[in-house]
């Protein structure tokens, strides 16, 4: 019984953690509610967009806020990375229906959600999270956030992570306190226990996570989001490990010098 699994595009080839809107209130900036529609889509200055579309082969949703909606480049990227994942999913899912028919096995229909939110906007950058989640057939389905930031003045986009030399050195410049902090949320999750010194024991490195920045003074990026997904830190059932620190001088060393001016240290 063959299962087929749609390969996501560039918009969700970060698997990481959940809950942006979590993200955006740890970030000091409130999350934008899309203006929900029914399978239409609006966007201007003053609305956010939302699609959704449910038949028998998918069920399809994609929403982002208003901010993004008024970056007429930025609103065409999203919405056509989104049309190539619901493209591909309805290929891969006919082909799966096609499969259970002829072996007499039944179809779960596929699906697929993003939901873009805001977590910093500043002067010269937007910064967004994706809460996305895809089912594809299997016992579960899979979920994660994607950091993206767009740059106003050049009029272009990319993931957050760029903004720093590497994840590497971004994780060396936060030191012992990554590691302390999951490992204080992971005993409170498993009431006080490890887990037995197996790998969801290990610390994971950055580049293992989704890395947004954040602003609590709507000026500079001064905070940071580590996401770990499920699987990364724990077990799919302990869900996603979250994480926010605001940035040091040490992590200031960490940021790339074209983007300098965009950071501050925490006060």
């Amino acid at each position: 019984m063959p299962l087929r699994h749609f390969t996501l595009v560039a918009l969700v080839l970060t698997a990481a953690c959940s809950s942006p809107s979590e993200v955006a209130e740890r970030t000091g900036v409130e999350a934008e509610k899309a203006t929900a529609t029914s399978a239409s889509a609006t966007a201007s200055s003053a609305k956010g967009v939302s699609v959704s579309e449910d038949t028998e082969l998918f069920q399809f949703a994609l929403a982002y806020p208003a901010q993004a909606a008024a970056i007429p480049a930025l609103a065409a990227k999203l919405d056509g990375d989104a049309k190539k994942v619901r493209d591909e999913m309805t290929a891969d899912a006919k082909e799966y229906q096609a499969d259970a028919a002829a072996n007499g096995f039944p179809f779960n229909p596929y699906s697929y959600s993003a939901k873009w939110q805001v977590v910093a906007d500043l002067p010269g950058y937007l910064s967004m999270s994706n809460d996305f989640a895809t089912y594809t057939g299997g016992a579960h389905g899979m979920y994660g956030v994607e950091g993206y930031v767009w740059d106003k003045a050049k009029g272009r986009g990319f993931a957050s992570e760029e903004m720093f030399l590497s994840p590497a050195i971004l994780g060396q410049a936060l030191g012992d306190v990554l590691c302390q902090s999951l490992d204080k949320e992971r005993l409170e999750r498993r009431g006080g226990e490890s887990g037995g010194g197996g790998t969801f024991d290990d610390c994971p490195g950055l580049d293992e996570a989704t890395i947004l920045v954040g602003s609590s003074n709507r000026r500079t990026f001064d905070r940071i989001g580590v996401y770990f997904g499920p699987y990364v830190a724990g077990p799919y059932a302990e869900g996603a490990y979250e994480l926010d620190f605001p940035m040091t001088a040490a992590m200031l060393d960490a940021v790339k010098p074209a983007y300098r001016t965009a950071f501050s240290a925490a006060k």
